[in-house]
């Protein structure tokens, strides 16, 4: 039998934590632990409940959620962080990633999108909305366009490509290590090198590419 989730929900509308809480609690192996109606009682509640998902909106009192989460992360690495959020464009997407975030979800996403959510940033792995990917897909082509450029993945080695998709699926440079029968010098090296040829800073911007080019969804 699967570990039961432990859920922090945290928004400054009690009767949207009341329904998140509603959704949350009908699907089996799952338990809200906590609710918090603003960016530092989430805080204090990740720190004294250690719940192993924090749902936080991005835009609450006191302290916004995309802070919220960067301060949760940093305390507790092992707590996977769901934002929900009104606004698709990229720039809300990408502090989300920087600041430790692994889901994001629009508002209006149907409940099993935050119920797959909360499962997959649980095992590690990034979630976003449907409409999220669609919004990124859309914007990239259209820059690419914009700007006369080409896209760098066709110059990625087949196991470039590898190493690529296992980053953006949560996997550590010692588990694609272990995945691939590659030393984690040689994983190090590979994505040291799609990195440069992608022009990418970071995971979060690794994770959007990623999302983009429809490797992960």
């Amino acid at each position: 039998m699967k570990p039961e989730i432990r859920i922090l929900l945290a928004d400054d509308h009690i009767v949207i934590r009341g329904g998140l809480r509603l959704v949350l609690e009908r699907e089996l192996g799952f338990r809200v632990v906590g609710e918090a109606a603003d960016g530092k009682e989430a805080i204090k509640l990740a720190q004294d409940l250690s719940p192993d998902v924090a749902v936080l909106d991005v835009a609450m009192p006191n302290l916004n959620g995309i802070e919220a989460a960067r301060q949760i992360t940093a305390a507790s690495p092992a707590i996977a962080v769901v934002m929900l959020s009104m606004h698709s464009d990229e720039s809300y997407v990408l502090r989300a990633l920087n600041a430790g975030a692994r889901g994001y979800l629009l508002k209006d996403s149907p409940e099993e999108d935050l119920i797959a959510a909360i499962r997959a940033v649980s095992e590690g792995k990034a979630f976003f909305s449907p409409a999220i990917s669609r919004v990124l897909v859309d914007d990239y082509v259209r820059q690419m366009r914009k700007r006369g450029l080409e896209d760098s993945y066709e110059l990625l080695t087949a196991r470039e490509r590898e190493v690529l998709q296992l980053l953006a699926e949560g996997k550590s440079n010692k588990e694609i290590a272990g995945r691939l029968n590659l030393s984690t010098y040689t994983v190090e090296t590979h994505r040291s090198n799609l990195m440069e040829k992608l022009n990418l800073h970071g995971i979060p911007e690794l994770i959007l590419y990623a999302v983009r080019k429809g490797i992960i969804s």
